[in-house]
Order: structure tokens, then sequence, then C-alpha cells
């Protein structure tokens, strides 16, 4: 049967087998070996040497005050924790996609179907604003489970898939809402709590990033200590000795797609707080920033492998560039540069990882 859910793919060497280790392999297999035990130390070294660029050095662009010393603000922090709130919450239902070794190209298209439906049924038909919570959570079920019966029963690529769903949903948003916004006063109370801040040492923090936590949180206790979450990593890592191993690989891909499907909804929920309103043009760019954020943090693409506090530090690093290259001045489209070579290095590095051993 596959490994646990931990980091551990590869047993710790210890002693005397760990100082044989280094003689016979060096210091690069050393740190090979450890980054295979720790995915997470990667991603955690670049977003602190991003913080520490960002936040001690200056540029003439700041003008008066340093770049670092805005950077460093509670202001700039607290607006890159409210930026990232969406993309993040996103990026957990792609992160249990993908460590089926799958993909969802059509996570913001769902998100955004899913959050005008919550809208519309408030400010259109009158229902309360719990009940259409509840009812956008079921929609994104459907659709995640949607996915999941194509791929497990039709067999088809998920890349395929979820890019053929991503027109589809985004149509369906389009046709729904007629191409229109529905306001805050139409759908003001408990569908837009999640864009209200409290202060957090100076930082002000809205509960949307409080709910992407909380998911977090979940989440990473359910891969790490349920049976549910062990087939998970089982599935991702080897679908055919998982199905030797008596792990029903059909359940459990349904399931991860349907889950998936419901923390679209709870993103769609978190966006609607973030914008105060409901349109089909919100958060154009999750689909490839969730994508980024897991990669980068150091969940394999090939599945399996991967931590989901690696995703969060992945979506706070985007969010750090994002926000530290506007301060300095940089065009938009080098910032965009700069993100998609993370992403490069990040999947060699994940290649080089996996050869541990070999």
């Amino acid at each position: 049967m596959a490994a646990e859910p931990s980091l551990a793919q590869t047993p710790p060497l210890a002693g005397d087998a760990a100082d044989a280790f280094v003689r016979r392999r060096g210091l690069l297999a050393t740190v090979q070996h450890v980054l295979h035990r720790f995915p997470v130390l990667s991603p955690a070294a670049v977003l602190a040497l991003a913080f520490i660029v960002f936040g001690f050095f200056n540029s003439n662009e700041c003008g008066p005050r340093s770049c670092g010393a805005a950077f460093r603000s509670g202001a700039t922090v607290g607006q890159m924790l409210q930026a990232t709130a969406v993309m993040a919450t996103l990026a957990v239902g792609q992160t249990l996609i993908i460590l089926t070794a799958g993909v969802d190209l059509s996570v913001g298209a769902s998100m955004i179907l899913v959050h005008l439906i919550i809208a519309k049924l408030v400010a259109d038909q009158g229902m309360p604003g719990l009940l259409a919570l509840i009812v956008g959570g079921i929609v994104g079920m459907t659709l995640g489970a949607f996915h999941g019966f194509l791929v497990t029963k039709i067999s088809l690529p998920p890349f395929i898939i979820t890019l053929g769903t991503f027109y589809m949903f985004q149509s369906a948003g389009l046709v729904y809402s007629k191409a229109q916004t529905t306001s805050e006063e139409q759908i003001n109370g408990i569908l837009t709590f999640t864009g209200k801040t409290f202060d957090v040492f100076g930082i002000p923090i809205n509960y949307g990033v409080v709910v992407a936590l909380l998911l977090y949180a979940v989440m990473a206790y359910v891969l790490a200590n349920t049976a549910w979450g062990k087939h998970v990593y089982a599935t991702g890592n080897d679908k055919e000795a998982a199905r030797l191993a008596g792990i029903d690989v059909t359940r459990v891909l349904i399931s991860v797609y349907t889950v998936a499907g419901l923390v679209y909804a709870i993103g769609g929920w978190v966006q609607l707080g973030r914008s105060l309103s409901a349109s089909s043009n919100a958060a154009t760019d999750v689909n490839l920033e969730s994508i980024t954020a897991v990669v980068i943090g150091g969940t394999s693409v090939f599945g399996g492998r991967g931590r989901i506090i690696g995703t969060l530090i992945g979506a706070a690093i985007v969010a750090v560039f994002d926000k530290g290259l506007s301060l300095f001045g940089v065009d938009p489209q080098l910032k965009n540069f700069a993100i998609g070579a993370l992403i490069l290095v990040a999947v060699a590095l994940d290649q080089w990882i996996r050869k541990v051993g070999k």
C-alpha cells in the first residue's frame, strides 16, 4: 500500500546510516533527501527570502518613504492577506485534485457560477442568505461530482474535462446573470460577512482570511489523520497499487472532486465579501493562480506528494511577489514572468526531489 500522507516517502536516516549516506552521496544528495522528506522547506525559504528582499530594500519608485517600509506596513500586509483570501481558498480544492495527479482548469469558472447563483437567489428570489449559501454549496458539490464522474466513468483526462467545463461554466454564468452585476445593496448581510474587517496588531484582516485559514486547518487534519486522506495520497501515488491494496479508487476520485466543488463554493462566499458584489467578471485570474500556489507550494504535479500547508505558503508567495514588485514599480508583464519562472523552477525541483534514492 502507498505511504502514509506525511512528507516521509522515504524513512529518515539516523546515526551511522545518515553519516554513511552523506559520505557516499555528498551534500547535494543530502539536500535532496531532506527536501524529499520536507518539500515545504523550499517554498518556505522562497517566501522568507522574498519578504526580506521586498521588506528591506529601497527604490526611488516609493518617493520619500522607502519601499521596504511601505511593504512592511500593516496596511500593506492586510491588503495582501485580503487579496489572497479567494485564491488561497480555491487552492485548497486544487490541491486535493493535484494530489490525485489531476488538475482543475475550471476552478475560477466554478466559483464565479456558484457566487452568481447565491447572489441571484437572494437578490431576485428573496431567499434567506444562509439558505442561499447552502444551495450554493450543493451546486458546487454537484459541479465537482460531475467532474469526478467524467474522470472515473468516461476515463477522460482531467485537463481536457476541466478545460471544457471552464467554457461551459463561464457561459452558464453569463447567461444566468445576463452579464449584470448584483450590487451590495441587494445582497448585504451574511453574504458579504466575509468582507468585514478587524484589526490584529494594526493589520486589517477580513473574515474571508479567517474562513480560508480555518479551511486549511480542517483539510490539513483530514489529509493527515483520516483514512480518506491516506487513500487520497495512495491514489495519487499509484492508482493501480491503491486498487490492488483494496482502495476504491473510483469512490476516492469522485469524493475528491466533490469536496473540491464544495471548497469552490466557499470561495464564492469569500469572493462576495471581497468584492461586495456578484459579477461574471470577478476574479478572472484565479484559475492559473490557484495552480501556481499549489505547484510553488511543493505539491507534486505527478500526484501523491505534498502538504496543504505548502499551498498556503505558495499562495503567500504569489501575493508577496505581486505586491512587492508593484511597489517597486516593476512592469506587470515582468511580474508574470517572475511567477512563471517560479513555476518552472518548482516543477524542475519536484522532479529532482522525486529521484531521491534512485
